[in-house]
C-alpha cells in the first residue's frame, strides 16, 4: 500500500492517459499538415513569354516553391494551354485553376469594382498606389470585393505608367479620335468611348493580327519593352505619351476555399511572394523600358506624340463624369473610389514637391 500511494503521488501531476493521447494525436495531425505537399495550377492572361509579364507569375510560382521548401508547387499555364486569356476570373472562383494571374479591369463586366484596382486615368502612380494598398486601406477593399466572387486577391505585379498607345495618324486635335477603334479595356476604355472612339477589347495574343488587318486603327499595350516585342512599331509610327494608366497592377487570384484550406504558413508565403512579385515587376519594367526605348529611339523611326489639350481635356472630363456615375450605381464602387480620391488628394501635395520638383530641376 505505501508504495502504491507513493507511485501515485509521484505521478499525479502528469495528465491523464486521454489527455496524453490527445495530445499525440494533435502532434501527428500537426506534423502530417506540415508534411503534406500541395500541387496547384495558375492560369495566366499573358501569352507564353510575354516580357514582366509572364516573369512576374513565373517569379511568384517560384518564390512560394522555394520558400516552402517544396511543399507547393504551382505549375504556371498561358492561354495556349487553358485558352481562355481573360477567362481566369471564372476558372480560379469556380476551382478549375486553384490560382490566376491577370489583372482585375478585365473583369468589370463580372463586378464594376474590380476595374479600379487595377489602375485610373489621370490617378495614382505606382509609389502612391503602393501606398494606397499596403497602408492605405486599398488590401481590405480588394478582398471585399473578391470575396464575394470566392476570390482571395493580392497585388502581384506593376507595369510602371504605361504609354498612351500606337497609332496609325496623328492626332492633331479630337476631331481625328472620331470613329477610331482602338484597344484600350477597363474603365479608360469607357473614357475614349465618351470622346468619339470605339473601344475595343481584345486578348493581348491577337493585338498585333488585329492592328496589322485594321480590325483595329490603334492599340495601347504597356510599354516599350512589350511593344516593341509585340511589333506594333511596324505598323503604327505614332507612339503617345500615357494618361490612363499611370501604374496599373496585376494581380494574383486563388480561389478562396481552397485558399482558406492551406496552413497558415504557407497563406503567409503566398502573400510575400505576391508582394516581391509586385515590387519586382515595377523595377524589372522600369529597366527593360528604359533599354528598349533607348534602342528605338535611336533607331529613330518613331514619332514620340502627345495628345493635344483638346483630347486630354475630353479625356478628364469624361473621366470625371463617369467615376460620378459609378459612385451613385453601387455602394461598394462609391466606397473604393472615395477610398482612392481622398488618398489621391493628400498625396499629389506630397508627389509635387518631391517627385515632380525634383524631376523638373534634375
Amino acid at each position: 500500500m505505501v508504495a502504491l500511494n507513493l507511485f501515485i503521488r509521484r505521478w499525479a501531476h502528469l495528465p491523464s492517459p486521454a489527455a496524453i493521447f490527445s495530445a499525440l494525436i494533435l502532434i501527428s495531425i500537426t506534423q502530417t499538415a506540415a508534411a503534406q505537399t500541395y500541387q496547384w495550377r495558375l492560369a495566366m492572361s499573358w501569352p507564353e513569354g510575354t516580357p514582366m509579364l509572364h516573369n512576374a507569375a513565373a517569379r511568384f510560382a517560384s518564390n512560394v516553391e522555394k520558400m516552402s521548401a517544396g511543399r507547393m508547387q504551382i505549375i504556371v499555364d498561358a492561354p495556349g494551354r487553358h485558352k481562355a486569356p481573360l477567362g481566369v476570373f471564372d476558372m480560379v472562383r469556380s476551382g478549375a485553376y486553384e490560382m490566376g494571374h491577370t489583372t482585375s479591369y478585365y473583369y468589370k463586366g463580372k463586378d464594376p469594382a474590380t476595374t479600379f484596382f487595377t489602375t485610373t486615368p489621370f490617378g495614382m502612380n505606382p509609389t502612391e498606389m503602393n501606398a494606397w494598398y499596403y497602408y492605405g486601406g486599398g488590401l481590405e477593399l480588394l478582398n471585399k470585393v473578391y470575396s464575394r466572387h470566392n476570390i482571395v486577391a493580392f497585388p502581384a505585379g506593376n507595369t510602371h505608367i504605361q504609354m498612351g498607345g500606337w497609332f496609325r495618324k496623328e492626332i492633331r486635335s479630337l476631331q481625328d479620335l472620331k470613329g477610331l477603334k482602338m484597344r484600350i479595356p477597363g474603365h479608360a476604355g469607357e473614357v475614349v468611348g465618351r470622346a468619339g472612339m470605339k473601344p475595343v477589347s481584345i486578348p493581348p495574343g491577337e493585338l498585333y493580327t488585329a492592328l496589322e488587318r485594321g480590325t483595329i486603327d490603334a492599340v495601347e499595350w504597356v510599354g516599350p519593352a512589350n511593344d516593341e516585342k509585340m511589333g506594333f512599331q511596324k505598323i503604327a509610327p505614332f507612339y503617345y505619351t500615357g494618361w490612363h494608366e499611370p501604374g496599373a497592377e496585376l494581380h494574383v487570384f486563388i480561389n478562396k476555399d481552397k485558399f482558406e484550406a492551406l496552413p497558415e504558413d504557407l497563406k503567409a508565403m503566398i502573400q510575400i511572394a505576391a508582394k516581391e512579385a509586385s515590387f519586382d515587376m515595377l523595377s524589372e519594367s522600369f529597366y527593360r523600358n528604359v533599354m528598349a526605348w533607348e534602342e528605338m529611339r535611336e533607331k529613330g523611326d518613331i514619332q514620340i506624340r502627345s495628345f493635344p489639350k483638346d483630347v486630354l481635356d475630353a479625356f478628364r472630363k469624361a473621366n470625371d463624369e463617369l467615376l460620378i456615375q459609378a459612385t451613385e450605381e453601387s455602394p461598394l464602387v462609391k466606397e473604393v473610389i472615395e477610398s482612392q480620391q481622398t488618398f489621391l488628394n493628400k498625396a499629389k501635395h506630397w508627389s509635387k514637391i518631391t517627385d515632380a520638383d525634383y524631376l523638373q530641376l534634375r
